[in-house]
């Protein structure tokens, strides 16, 4: 009874650490966005400067997230999971002193970094600590807290900036920072990825890609999407990413075997998964301007009003974690994923400068709930599709591949809405931001259909049953080291 008992307390305790540590990762994607006015006003710069504010995390982020799966399975997870926290604070305080636009950028670039170490280790830890019978609604719970603070980040950057000032969307890392990295030191065990090796040869081309990639979407719109630097970029980041997947082919040890592309599951999930933030970050990032530049909303006004989407992760995701154990993960995230493109396209048929709240509200309803039945079985299909030591770069990939999505959707989005409107007049940002929306209901729609990928509960491959027979084969092959 005493193993027992001890064996929920570390459970429980990597839950907590986990979770907090995916919710200061995801929060730092969008938290800046509602702030960027008061940056300005204090730090100066141009449009771009203040793009970059956010983009430099977002691409370091992204560029380093299979790097960091890798080092932790070779170095030990827990290890690098504090080294990761450690300079996540850090430059999180970095940040909140930085005395120019050019040093606030540097230290988003830096949060990147540690993020990118850090978060990929979350769910590699937390599954390695969770028992397989409570193993898909802890999932559950980890999901719906790091959801929940992708999409209220403008919530919780507005109020910070309106109350108190930007520069507290920052120190708020801080002393959760220092709390944490004792307790993980503590409280978590160690794990390895059997026979890890870290592959330099691939680290480098997939992180040499998607930077090309990436930053080409970024800067598109600035530079000019048929400038040399764009193209180039481009083209470069395109062929480094296929020398990337046959190096995955051909390779004896890759980081990113592309035969895990075989198992639809797998593949399904991580289709969805890039596809679902291409469409919601995209949207999210228009929506919060909406409320704010055309209903005239303060930031926290328009926050708060958009609790119905943002809040239902904590409601929802834990139900839908539950259901997934019990009849597969492919029903819950097909239905959440069409629950979402419901509700983008709900917004794209209603937006206009004088809509109601009342008239939004469906479409905020019908989005929240689709994000939560998302969020819940995602993470569990992942790690149930591979093999226990193939963990880490599974949750690597998945995750470096919803920050593509989200740079995707913000730079595609983006663009439709600049073609077609403008920040001139709330006429002229409604007439961009509408066709917008329908491009990323159109994404969301996709996602739902990559779903369908995934192997039902029959045929043995879903999330429900995976995740125990996964975690069964952890224990046996993959004991924690204390």
């Amino acid at each position: 009874m005493n193993q027992q008992t001890a064996r929920r307390g570390s459970a429980l305790w990597a839950l907590v650490i986990t979770s907090v540590a995916g919710f200061m990762a995801a929060l730092d994607n969008l938290v800046v966005t509602t702030a960027l006015p008061s940056i300005r006003k204090d730090l100066g710069g141009a449009l771009a400067d203040l793009e970059w504010t956010v983009s430099a995390y977002t691409l370091t982020f992204a560029v380093l997230l299979m790097l960091g799966a890798a080092l932790g399975d070779r170095f030990g997870r827990r290890r690098l999971f504090i080294v990761g926290l450690t300079i996540f604070t850090g430059a999180s305080a970095a940040a909140a002193l930085a005395p120019g636009i050019d040093a606030l950028i540097a230290a988003r670039a830096v949060q990147g970094v540690g993020a990118a170490v850090m978060m990929p280790l979350t769910l590699t830890l937390l599954t390695a600590a969770v028992p397989a019978a409570r193993r898909g609604a802890a999932l559950g719970i980890f999901s719906a807290v790091t959801g929940l603070a992708v999409a209220s980040g403008p919530l919780i950057g507005g109020t910070l900036t309106e109350h108190i000032s930007w520069q507290w969307i920052f120190w708020l890392n801080v002393p959760i920072g220092l709390v944490l990295l004792p307790l993980a030191r503590t409280r978590l065990g160690e794990s390895y990825a059997p026979h890890a090796r870290l592959d330099v040869p691939g680290t480098l081309l997939v992180s040499g890609g998607l930077f090309g990639i990436v930053y080409a979407l970024i800067n598109g719109q600035a530079d000019g999407w048929t400038s040399t630097p764009i193209l180039g970029s481009l083209i470069l980041g395109a062929v480094l990413l296929l020398a990337f997947v046959r190096h995955g082919i051909t390779s004896k040890n890759p980081m990113l075997p592309m035969r895990l592309f075989r198992d639809r599951a797998f593949f399904g999930i991580n289709a969805a998964s890039l596809l679902m933030f291409l469409g919601m970050f995209g949207s999210i990032f228009l929506l919060s301007q909406f409320l704010q530049g055309v209903a005239g909303y303060s930031p926290t006004q328009a926050g708060l009003r958009m609790l119905p989407w943002t809040g239902m992760p904590l409601l929802v995701a834990p139900i839908a974690g539950y259901l997934s154990d019990k009849i597969g993960g492919r029903p819950v995230v097909a239905t959440g994923l069409a629950l979402q493109a419901i509700g983008l396209a709900m917004f794209a048929m209603v937006l206009e400068p004088g809509v109601s709240y009342a008239t939004q509200l469906p479409a905020l309803i019908f989005s929240g709930v689709g994000m939560a039945l998302y969020f819940a079985p995602a993470a569990s299909v992942v790690m149930s599709s591979v093999r226990p030591g193939e963990q880490g770069m599974a949750s690597g990939a998945n995750n470096a591949l919803r920050e593509v999505g989200g740079a995707l959707g913000i730079a595609i989005l983006g663009a439709v809405f600049a073609a077609q409107g403008g920040y001139e007049t709330p006429d002229a940002f409604t007439e961009g931001t509408v066709p917008a929306l329908w491009i990323g209901a159109g994404a969301v729609a996709l996602a739902a259909l990559s779903a369908l990928l995934i192997p039902g509960r029959r045929g043995g491959s879903g999330a429900g049953a995976t995740t125990k027979k996964s975690a069964q084969s952890a224990e046996e092959r993959e004991p924690a080291v204390a």
